[in-house]
Formats: C-alpha cells, sequence, structure tokens
C-alpha cells in the first residue's frame, strides 16, 4: 500500500524542495521588499512562504497523478511542468537577487504561459491534476500584477 503512495510523496518532496532553494538563495534579498513601494492589494510578506507551500504540494500531487496515469501524452506534459518549474526558480532570483522587476515580469509571463500549457495538458490526462493547477495559475496571475506595479511603482 505504501508503494502506491511514493510517486506522491517523491514528487511533494520535489517541488517543495525547489520552492524551498528557491527561497533559501533569496533569503537575504527578502527584507529589501518591505521597503518597495508596493501596490495596494499587495499581502504582508508573511503570506508569501504559507501560499508557496500550498502551492508547491498541490503541484507535486498534481504531477504524480500524471505520473501514475495511463494516459497519452504523459511525457509532454511532464515535460512542460518541469519547465515551468525552472521558470519558477529562476524568477524568484531575476526579481529579488537581480532585482530586475521588467524582465522579472515579462519572465513571468512566459512562466504563465507554461503554467497554462501544463494545466491544460494535465487536465487532458487526468481532470484532478488539472484543477490542481489553476491555485497555482491564478496565484502567478496576482504575482504578475504585483511585479508589474512593482516595476511602475520603483524606477
Amino acid at each position: 500500500m505504501l508503494k502506491k503512495f511514493v510517486p506522491y510523496i517523491f514528487s511533494v518532496a520535489l517541488a517543495l524542495g525547489i520552492g524551498g532553494l528557491s527561497a533559501f538563495l533569496i533569503k537575504d534579498s527578502i527584507p529589501f521588499y518591505s521597503e518597495l513601494n508596493r501596490p495596494k492589494f499587495s499581502p504582508p510578506p508573511e503570506l508569501f512562504p504559507i501560499v508557496w507551500s500550498i502551492l508547491f504540494v498541490l503541484m507535486g500531487i498534481a504531477a504524480a497523478a500524471i505520473w501514475c496515469s495511463n494516459g497519452r501524452k504523459l511525457d509532454s506534459a511532464l515535460l512542460f511542468y518541469g519547465a515551468q518549474l525552472v521558470f519558477n526558480f529562476c524568477w524568484s532570483l531575476i526579481f529579488f537577487n537581480f532585482r530586475a522587476y521588467l524582465f522579472a515580469f515579462v519572465w513571468l509571463l512566459v512562466l504563465l504561459v507554461l503554467i497554462g500549457i501544463t494545466m491544460a495538458s494535465f487536465y487532458k490526462i487526468n481532470r484532478l491534476a488539472g484543477w490542481l493547477i489553476l491555485p497555482y495559475f491564478v496565484w502567478v496571475c496576482f504575482a504578475g500584477y504585483l511585479n508589474f506595479m512593482i516595476w511602475r511603482l520603483n524606477p
């Protein structure tokens, strides 16, 4: 019975590990975020790790569900999933460490396209897996708004 859960445990651990590594690499740059001119609807910095942890768990569960499926196009769905994870990881470095807000915004737009493709390809294989990606897509849309406004408010 435990063997059935191994892909899920591995996949969630992988997603959380990538998120954790990203957080570790930007930890020294996080304090400046509070000093930026931020838009009205900007959540408190303490909320971000909580939301991202939940999203990485959902992404990991979705990816494991795809991995365990016997559907067509499994490889391409997981390839897009991996690509969006890489783009997600790099966005944090671009935004927080390099403070290249405009480039980070453009990068985030590509990330949104990759997430959309991942969500659609997951949905075709396993509907629940596709729906599990939706909160991530919505959050990254909101992050795009924040990123764009921070670029505009902090010349």
